[in-house]
C-alpha cells in the first residue's frame, strides 16, 4: 500500500475527545488546574485510570489519593495530560485477533522506550519526566498505525524485523518505499502535538554521529533522549541487541561521558522503571527476563534514589500551583520594567541597547548561515531648526509622528529603534539589494506625507537615510560596527546631496551578491509570490508568524542526500581549518554544485513544511491546498535541480 493510502485510511489510531480537549488546555496559557480536573472527570474511564497511577508504586505518593482532584495536582497536569494520551494510545494496541502478538511486541517496546527516556531526567533534562515519557512512548507510533491500516500485509516485515538482523526502518524503506517513522510524523501533526515531539520521532532512527553532532550543534530539542531510548527498547526487545547497546554506549559516551558502570546503571534503572509501568498499564513485561544480580543490586538503589526524588517533584509542583498566584502581579511588574530597559519611552521604538544587542545576535546568526545582514540609518532633516522655530514640545511630536510612520511601513519581521536624538535605525529582515533600496525608499516616501501642523499650518518633515547591506565571512567578528559605520556614511552622503534621499551601501562582492540573489528567489515564500498565490504583505506576516530554527548545513545536505557522512565530517575538518565557509569548500571539492547549495540556503533560512504549515494555521490556504502548495514548490525544485544536472552532464 502507497504511503498516500496509508494516510488516508480509516483505520489510523484517533485520539478520544477528552484527550484533545486536554492537549488544548496544554496549548492554552490561561489554562487552570481546575480546567483539566474537569476535563479528566468528564470521563469516567480516565478518572478511574488516573486516580489508580496516583496510587500506583509508578509514582510512590507517600500517601493514598482519594480524588481525582487530589491526584492531578499531586501529578501535574502536564502528567496527566501524558497518562490520557498513553492510556489512548493503550486502548489502540489492545487486540485479541491475530494479529494481537505483534500489537503486543509494539506496545512491548512503546513501553520500554518510555521508561528508557523518562529515565534521562536526571542526565540534563530536569523536570520533563512527562514528556520524556510520552515521547518515547510516541517514537513508533506509526508501527501502530500500519498494524491498523495495512494489518497482515505488514507483519511479514515485522517478521523479518524479528527474526534477522536487519532493522524495522531499514526493510520498511525496502520493501514499501517508506517507514512507520513518515506514518508516525503525519498522524502527531494532525493531533498537533508539540514540534519537539515530531522532531524527535522523525530523528530518533538517525544515525548515533549525527544525532551526536545535532547536539552538539543545538544542544535543546529531543532528539537526543529519543535516539537513546529507541536504542533501549531495541537492547530489550529485538534481536539486534549488540548494535543497539554499542549504539547506545556511543551515544551517552559522546553527550555525557558515560563510564561503563554509568550506563550499567542507567539500564538497570530503566528495568525497574519498565515494570512500573508494566503495573501501570496492566500489562505483561515478564518476557523481556531478568536482569542480572549485579544489575538487580543497582537498580534498587537506584530505583529508591528515583522514587524519593520524584516524590519531592510531584509534591514541589503542587505547592507550586498553590503559590503561582501571588507570582503573578511580580511577573506582571518586572515584564513592565523590562519594557522600559528595552524601550524609549518617547517613541515606543526599541532604544539603543536593544539595537546593538540584536544587530549582533543577527550578525552571530548571519556567519553561521552565510545569510546578509543590512542596516538602515534614519535621521530627522534639519530637527534642531525644527525645535527652535515651534518648540521642544513640536519636536517631540515629530519624533513620535515619524517613529510610528516607521512602524506602520516595517514589515513585520524588520526591527526599528531611536538611535539616539532625531536618528532611528532598523535591522532588516532577510534582505537583498533591491529590497532594501525599496525598503528605504518607502520609509522616506512615508515621512515625507506626514501631516504634521503647528497652530493650523502644516509644517514640512522629512528624512534622510542611509544604508548597508554585507554577507559576513566566518572570520568577520566586527561586521556589526562596520555595518553601523558604512550605514552611517551612507547617511551622510544623502545630506550632503541635499537631503530627503536615500543611499545604500552595497559591501557584497559578486559572488555573495549572486548567492544572495538566487537563494531568496528560491525560498517558498518568494515562490508563492512570484506565482501570484500570495501577496507580498502575506508572505511577510507568514514568515514572522513562522519558527525558524537554525539547521547547520551539512545536516541538511546529509538529509537531502547531497553529501554522505564522510563529506561532512571532511568539509568541516577543513573548515575548522580555513574558516571558510561549509558551502564554499563543498563547490570547491565538487561534491556539492551550485543549485544545490542554493537549495539547501534557502531551506536553511525558511523550512517550506514550517511555511505550510503556518499558511495553514493562519488561515491564509486550508491544510489542503497548503499540502498542494508544498508539493507543486518540492516539484519545481526537483525539476531545477534535474536540469541543472543533465545540462552539467551534457557539458
Amino acid at each position: 500500500m502507497k504511503l498516500e493510502q496509508v494516510l488516508k485510511s480509516q483505520q489510523l489510531p484517533t485520539l478520544p475527545t477528552v484527550a484533545i480537549r486536554l492537549l488544548d488546555l496544554t496549548r492554552d496559557p490561561d489554562s487552570e488546574i481546575r480546567d483539566f480536573v474537569d476535563t479528566v472527570k468528564s470521563d469516567p474511564a480516565l478518572s478511574a485510570k488516573i486516580l489508580k497511577s496516583a496510587n500506583s508504586s509508578y509514582f510512590g505518593l507517600s500517601s493514598s489519593v482519594t480524588t481525582v482532584d487530589r491526584a492531578i495536582v499531586l501529578l501535574g497536569t502536564t502528567v496527566a495530560t501524558s497518562l490520557s494520551l498513553s492510556f489512548s494510545l493503550s486502548d489502540e494496541a489492545m487486540s485479541s485477533g491475530p494479529l494481537a502478538e505483534h500489537y503486543r511486541d509494539y506496545w512491548m517496546q512503546s513501553i520500554v522506550q518510555s521508561a528508557s527516556a523518562e529515565a534521562l531526567e536526571e542526565v540534563g533534562f530536569k523536570g520533563l519526566g512527562a514528556d520524556l515519557f510520552l515521547c518515547g512512548l510516541l517514537l513508533d507510533l506509526g508501527r501502530l498505525a500500519l498494524l491498523k491500516a495495512v494489518g497482515r500485509a505488514y507483519t511479514p516485515i515485522l517478521d523479518e524485523a524479528k527474526t534477522g538482523p536487519a532493522v524495522l526502518v531499514d526493510i520498511e524503506s525496502r520493501v514499501l518505499g517508506y517507514s512507520h517513522v513518515d506514518v508516525g510524523d503525519h498522524l502527531m501533526k494532525s493531533w498537533k502535538l508539540p514540534q519537539s515531539f515530531i522532531e524527535a520521532v522523525r530523528c530518533h532512527h538517525l544515525p548515533a554521529t549525527v544525532i551526536l553532532r545535532k547536539h552538539q550543534e543545538a544542544n535543546d530539542g529531543l532528539c537526543l533522549p529519543a535516539a537513546i531510548a529507541a536504542r533501549a527498547g531495541d537492547y530489550f526487545c529485538t534481536p539486534a541487541k549488540g548494535e543497539a547497546l554499542a549504539e547506545l554506549r556511543e551515544l551517552m559516551r559522546g553527550a555525557y561521558n558515560f563510564t561503563e558502570a554509568q550506563i550499567t546503571d542507567f539500564l538497570a534503572r530503566v528495568d525497574t522503571r519498565i515494570k512500573q509501568a508494566a503495573e501501570l498499564f496492566n500489562f505483561d513485561m515478564s518476557s523481556l527476563g531478568e536482569p542480572t544480580d549485579l544489575m538487580e543490586q543497582a537498580n534498587a538503589q537506584l530505583a529508591e534514589l528515583a522514587m524519593r526524588e520524584h516524590v519531592a517533584k510531584t509534591q514541589a509542583d503542587a505547592r507550586q500551583q498553590i503559590i503561582e498566584q501571588q507570582k503573578q502581579e511580580l511577573e506582571t511588574r518586572n515584564r513592565e520594567l523590562q519594557s522600559q530597559v528595552l524601550h524609549d519611552a518617547l517613541t515606543g521604538l526599541h532604544n539603543r541597547k536593544f539595537f546593538d544587542q540584536t544587530l549582533e545576535q543577527k550578525v552571530s546568526k548571519s556567519i553561521r548561515a552565510a545569510n546578509a545582514v543590512a542596516v538602515l540609518f534614519l535621521d530627522i532633516d534639519r530637527f534642531k531648526s525644527l525645535n527652535d522655530t515651534y518648540g521642544h514640545q513640536f519636536g517631540d511630536l515629530v519624533l513620535a509622528r515619524v517613529a510610528a510612520n516607521l512602524k506602520s511601513n516595517l514589515r513585520v519581521a524588520d526591527m526599528a529603534a531611536r538611535y539616539g536624538g532625531e536618528e532611528f535605525v532598523v535591522i532588516v529582515h532577510q534582505p537583498t539589494e533591491k529590497g532594501i533600496e525599496r525598503l528605504a525608499e518607502r520609509l522616506r516616501a512615508g515621512v515625507e506625507s506626514l501631516e504634521v501642523e503647528h497652530n493650523g499650518s502644516r509644517v514640512p518633515v522629512t528624512i534622510s537615510i542611509g544604508g548597508a547591506i554585507a554577507v559576513p565571512t566566518r572570520v568577520d567578528k566586527d561586521l556589526a560596527r562596520s555595518l553601523v559605520a558604512a550605514a552611517d556614511e551612507s547617511l551622510y552622503q544623502s545630506k550632503g546631496n541635499g537631503r530627503n534621499r536615500c543611499t545604500i551601501r552595497s559591501l557584497l562582492n559578486e559572488r555573495d551578491r549572486k548567492l544572495v540573489h538566487d537563494t531568496t528567489n528560491h525560498r517558498f515564500s518568494r515562490w508563492l509570490v512570484q506565482q501570484r498565490l500570495i501577496d507580498v504583505p502575506t508572505a511577510s506576516r507568514v514568515i514572522a508568524e513562522t519558527s525558524h530554527p537554525h539547521r547547520p548545513i551539512g545536516e541538511l545536505a546529509w538529509e537531502s542526500g547531497f553529501l554522505t557522512d564522510g563529506d561532512v565530517d571532511e568539509i568541516l575538518r577543513i573548515q575548522r581549518e580555513t574558516s571558510r565557509r561549509f558551502g564554499e569548500i563543498a563547490i570547491d571539492r565538487g561534491v556539492l554544485s551550485y543549485p544545490q547549495l542554493v537549495y539547501l540556503l534557502s531551506r536553511q533560512q525558511e523550512d517550506p513544511r514550517a511555511i505550510a504549515a503556518t499558511i495553514a494555521r493562519l488561515g491564509v490556504a486550508s491544510p489542503d491546498q497548503a499540502a498542494a502548495l508544498l508539493e507543486r514548490y518540492r516539484q519545481f525544485t526537483e525539476t531545477n535541480l534535474a536540469i541543472y544536472q543533465t545540462e552539467s552532464a551534457a557539458r
